[in-house]
C-alpha cells in the first residue's frame, strides 16, 4: 500500500486536488465491500478455496486477459474515465474475490475491455487497489491491537522496509514492461500454472 501511494503521489495529488477522480475511485470500490462481506460472513469463501476453483479461474481469467488485450484503444483516463467506467471495473474486481482470480489482472482485463490502454488499465487497477488494501490494514491493525500483540519489534520494521523496496521495484519494472510490451508473458504464465494445477487435481 506505501510502495503504490508513494509511487503514485504525484497522481494522487493531482487527484486528491481533483476530487471528481477520486469519488469515481471510491465507487468503483463499493461492490467488493457487502460481496466481500457476505462471502466471509457465510464461510462461503472457504468453500471456494480448493485446487480445482484455483485452476479453473486462472485458466478461464487467463484467456479472457488475452481476448481483451487485443482491444483497440479508444479511452483515456483522464478525460474518458467514468463512474459507469468505475463501476464496471469494481465489478469485475469483485470477481478477485475467487481464489485464483488475480485482482490486477482482472482489473486490468475490464479496462482493456472498455478501450484504455494498458498503462492506463493499469493505473486504474492499482488506484482502486488503494481503498481495498488501507481497508484491509486498519482491519489488520486492529486485530493485531485486540489480541494484544500490537508490539513493533525491529525485526517487524525491517521487514516493512524490505517490503516496500521490493513492492516499489517491482510497480516501477511492470510499468516500464507494459509500456514496451504486451501482456502475453503474463497470459502465458496463468495459463500454464492453470494446466498444472488442473493436472493435478484430474490425473
Amino acid at each position: 500500500l506505501i510502495a503504490i501511494i508513494v509511487y503514485f503521489r504525484n497522481d494522487l495529488f493531482h487527484f486528491i486536488k481533483n476530487r471528481i477522480f477520486l469519488i469515481k475511485i471510491l465507487v468503483g470500490t463499493v461492490p467488493i465491500i457487502p460481496v466481500g462481506y457476505i462471502l466471509y460472513q457465510t464461510k462461503l469463501i472457504d468453500q471456494l478455496r480448493n485446487l480445482e476453483v484455483i485452476g479453473w479461474m486462472s485458466l478461464i481469467f487467463g484467456i479472457l486477459l488475452y481476448v481483451s488485450d487485443k482491444s483497440k484503444v479508444t479511452k483515456k483516463i483522464d478525460t474518458e474515465f467514468t463512474n459507469k467506467s468505475a463501476v464496471f471495473i469494481g465489478l469485475f474486481q469483485v470477481l478477485a474475490l475467487i481464489p485464483g482470480v488475480s485482482r490486477s489482472g482482472i482489473t486490468i482485463t475490464a479496462g482493456r475491455m472498455l478501450g484504455f490502454d494498458r498503462f492506463d488499465s493499469t493505473k486504474i487497477s492499482f488506484f482502486l487497489s488503494i481503498p481495498t488494501l488501507a481497508a484491509a490494514s486498519v482491519i489488520g491493525i486492529y486485530n493485531v491491537y485486540r489480541e494484544g500483540s500490537a508490539e513493533l519489534n525491529f525485526l517487524a520494521i525491517i521487514a516493512v522496509i524490505f517490503s516496500f523496496i521490493f513492492s516499489y521495484v517491482t510497480i516501477a519494472l511492470f510499468f516500464k514492461f507494459i509500456k514496451k510490451f504486451s501482456l502475453n508473458m503474463f497470459i502465458i504464465y496463468r495459463i500454464i500454472l492453470s494446466l498444472f494445477i488442473l493436472g493435478i487435481v484430474y490425473l
